[in-house]
Order: C-alpha cells, then sequence, then structure tokens
C-alpha cells in the first residue's frame, strides 16, 4: 500500500477528516473530531498508528513482532504503530477499519446514526 492508497482509504470513511495538528508532514485522520489514525505519509519506512482494542492489541503484536508493535508516543494500551510495507494490504485496511469502527463506537449515539454505523 503506498501513502496516497493509505490517505484515499483513510478519507473515504464516512465523515473523515485530513487535519495537521502537529505540523504539515503528520496527517492526523479524524471522524466526528476524534482520531483513528495518525502518518507522516512521506516517511520510510511508511508507518500509521491505528486505535485498537486492547486485548486484540497484544495479539497482533505477537503474531507480527516485525511489523505491529506498541503505538509510538500515544497510549501504549489502545494504540498500534503499524509498519504498512511489512503487511499484506488487505490486513492494513482491515485494521485501519478496526480503528475508525472503534472510534465511532465510543461516539454518541445520534453522531454514530448519522455516520449509519450504529
Amino acid at each position: 500500500m503506498t501513502p496516497e492508497q493509505l490517505r484515499a482509504f483513510c478519507l473515504d470513511f464516512d465523515a473523515a477528516v485530513e487535519e495537521f495538528p502537529f505540523g504539515p508532514e503528520t496527517s492526523v485522520f479524524k471522524v466526528a473530531g476524534k482520531m483513528f489514525a495518525l502518518s507522516a505519509l512521506d516517511a520510510r519506512p511508511l508507518t500509521v498508528n491505528l486505535k485498537c482494542d486492547p486485548d486484540e492489541a497484544v495479539r497482533l503484536r505477537a503474531d507480527h513482532p516485525d511489523a505491529i508493535v506498541p503505538g509510538y508516543h500515544m497510549n501504549k494500551r489502545h494504540w498500534n504503530t503499524v509498519t504498512v510495507s511489512a503487511l499484506p494490504a488487505a490486513l492494513v485496511r482491515e485494521l485501519v477499519e478496526d480503528s475508525y469502527d472503534l472510534v465511532v463506537a465510543g461516539l454518541p449515539r445520534a453522531e454514530r446514526l448519522r455516520l449509519d454505523r450504529p
């Protein structure tokens, strides 16, 4: 997955926006003001921080120790840093979607319904 593909995939979700609160080199993807992905899209290797269920985060780190590590500069219980090039694109897309879904699940019910994700 290329940086352009990662960016396009993150922005393809309902109400997803890209912001740059940490400077122009770091893309922060949000839904309803809540972050679900963070990446320096021109970094090599390309990595992305994604929210994850704590139990699933531990399992993913064990299954992919060279590609998934505790979230860099994030709450390590709830965030993973994923090296995009070290994983199949389908798995990266699944992890991004899971992150988005976790963030949406934490939104108020009215907001979730507006996003068509009860």
